[in-house]
């Protein structure tokens, strides 16, 4: 199935869903169509993190985000993802995607995930981070949650999430230490 039909799909069906709080766990059905495909005959591991687009549109409508972001002229923005594999998903295979809200610091929010076969066998599972931005730069997220309504959440993220970001943050500071030494 088309990526675009599967977006105009989930945004269609958000309209006639119960809403969500931020904290809820959204939970949806998918099938590996053969678009969805690598060389390897099961799902490109680039289309994992399609599909949690897909769900991340779902999910801000779900709790009034996506309006917000339309009203004050914000857009999502992806800071980054780390996934880890387990399990590849067959051709025509159903599976579902549980996401969830982890945490979030000043200006990032980090979702959980998790790809599960339907008898409930991971497959694939990581986190993911994402933030408003406007016309100034990342939006803080006490504003974002206040326009949307809810009074800012705080909750420590899970061990591994911090591990992750600070390892993206190494990272980034390698990347500078890598340019200065090839500068040499």
């Amino acid at each position: 199935m088309n990526l675009y039909l599967r977006l105009i799909w989930a945004l269609f069906r958000t309209r006639f869903m119960p809403s969500l709080s931020i904290d809820d766990t959204l939970e949806r059905t998918f099938r590996v169509w053969p678009n969805d495909l690598d060389i390897n005959v099961h799902m490109n591991n680039g289309r994992y993190l399609t599909m949690l687009d897909l769900l991340l549109v779902e999910y801000f409508a779900r709790i009034g985000f996506l309006r917000v972001l339309m009203q004050n002229n914000w857009r999502p923005m992806s800071g980054g993802a780390c996934i880890t594999y387990r399990r590849g998903l067959k051709p025509f295979q159903k599976y579902r995607i549980r996401y969830s809200w982890a945490g979030s610091n000043e200006f990032w929010n980090v979702m959980k995930f998790e790809f599960l076969t339907m008898d409930g066998e991971l497959c694939a599972t990581g986190f993911m981070k994402g933030a408003a931005v406007g016309s100034r730069g990342l939006v803080p997220n006490a504003k974002s949650f206040e326009k949307l309504g809810v009074t800012q959440m705080n909750r420590d993220l899970p061990e591994a999430a911090r591990l992750w970001l600070q390892a993206e943050e190494a990272m980034m500071d390698n990347r500078a230490d890598l340019s200065l030494a090839t500068a040499a």
